[in-house]
Order: C-alpha cells, then structure tokens, then sequence
C-alpha cells in the first residue's frame, strides 16, 4: 500500500485506517458489479418503477442506476458495523475478535468487552434479549467485566451510557437490570475506547481522504463537504471541529 505522510487520526495508524476502509470498499465494487448482474434476474416493480421516474422526472435509466445504487447500499451498511469493530480493534489494548463470535471486541487490561451494532435498529427488539443473554453468559464466566451493547448510531442524536434492559416479548418483562450490562452510543463508547471525547467526529473527519488514497473513483471527494458534516451532526448532535 502507498505511503500517507501525515497521520489522519490520533489514535489510529494510517495502515489500520485504511485496511479498515478497504473492506468497505472491496465490499461496495463487489456489490456493484453483483447488482449489474442482478438487477434483471429479480422481478423489479414496473408500478415503482413508473410512480418514481414520472414524480421525480427520471428516464428509466436513471431509475434503473437508482435501484442499482439501492441494492449496493443494503450491501454496504452490512459491511459498516464490520467497519467499526475493525477500527475499535486496533486501538492500543483492543482486540478485534473477528466475525461469528458473541463479542466483537475486548479490551483485556480494561475488563471490557461489546457487541457493536451500526445503528439503533439493526437489531430488532425481540432478538436484543438474545445479545443481553449472550452479554450476561459472557460475564458469567468472565469476573470483573462490564459488557457493552455500542448503537453506533443512536436513535434521536443522543448520548447514553446505561444498564441495558431489553423487553422479552414472550414474556413482556424486561430483562434485570444489571449495572455490568450496558447500552451505549457510538460517540460515547468511542470516548471511552479512546480516551478521546472526539474520537468518532475525528475519524469521520479523516474518511473523506482515506477513502480517496485507497479508492481511485473518490479522489475529487479528497476535501471535505459540510454536507457530510450537516448528516454528522444530525446524527449525533455534535458539530464537526
């Protein structure tokens, strides 16, 4: 891989940046090539296809290219929660524990350990019982730990750090609460992984050229748009330094 002079972010190497990036990106050309090749072997919608070109004044091509980008995009926001635990798991005294394991990541010094998830939704609310129970099963056997379940993206642009208590929906009771078993943010948990109170709004800051040095399709993306800070802070509710 080439060589970046500066470092993008503090607590990261510019080669574990950029291995994390790649992953996305292999994943996104994959995904592009794939939905070319699909996007005629599934039945489409002509119903959608119709109402969505003729209101918003698109040729079926561009609906066509549209429903391409769709299919890539469910593709890739699979792959981003992947994105998280690779860079939280090359941090200083962090550890990656790769994929089809309970945990994603643990911090052996720091009595740590979480499942990530991308977003608040990614995990429907019947099945969030389960992770509590993987949580409290990964305590049993582990003394002195604190289990976290990370919402990288909350929902409403809220900050939390508190005992995780999802509803069983067999039983309609919730599970105990234990101060051990918590549900954080992602900007919160990056802070605590960092030590850094802006280490996400720092990583999404250095993305724009990360992805540019590893992706010869992004390089006139190289600086940074406010848009994309506009969708950061109505996500977390923080401004972009």
């Amino acid at each position: 891989m080439k060589i970046l002079a500066k470092r993008l972010v503090t607590y990261l190497t510019n080669e574990d940046l950029f291995n994390a990036v790649t992953q996305v990106t292999d994943v996104l050309g994959s995904a592009e090539k794939d939905a070319e090749k699909k996007i005629y072997s599934n039945v489409l919608d002509p119903f959608s296809a119709i109402f969505e070109a003729i209101y918003f004044e698109m040729d079926l091509s561009d609906w066509i290219k549209k429903e391409k980008s769709r299919q890539t995009q469910k593709t890739m926001q699979n792959r981003i929660g992947e994105f998280h635990q690779r860079i939280i798991g090359s941090v200083r005294g962090w550890e990656n524990l790769g994929t089809g394991r309970i945990m994603d990541v643990i911090n052996k010094e720091k009595k740590i350990v979480a499942e990530i998830k991308n977003k608040f939704n990614t995990t429907k609310g019947n099945h969030k019982k389960i992770v509590y129970d993987d949580l409290e099963e990964f305590l049993g056997r582990n003394a002195g730990f604190t289990a976290y379940y990370v919402e990288i993206i909350p929902q409403g642009a809220k900050r939390y750090n508190k005992p995780f208590e999802p509803s069983d929906n067999v039983s309609k009771q919730r599970r105990k609460k234990n101060k051990k078993i918590r549900v954080i943010d992602g900007y919160s948990f990056y802070e605590l992984v960092t030590g850094e109170k802006e280490a996400l709004a720092k990583l999404y800051k250095a993305l724009p050229e990360a992805i540019a040095f590893v992706s010869q399709h992004a390089s006139q993306y190289a600086s940074h748009d406010k848009h994309f800070d506009d969708l950061f802070k109505r996500a977390f509710g923080v401004d972009i330094f």
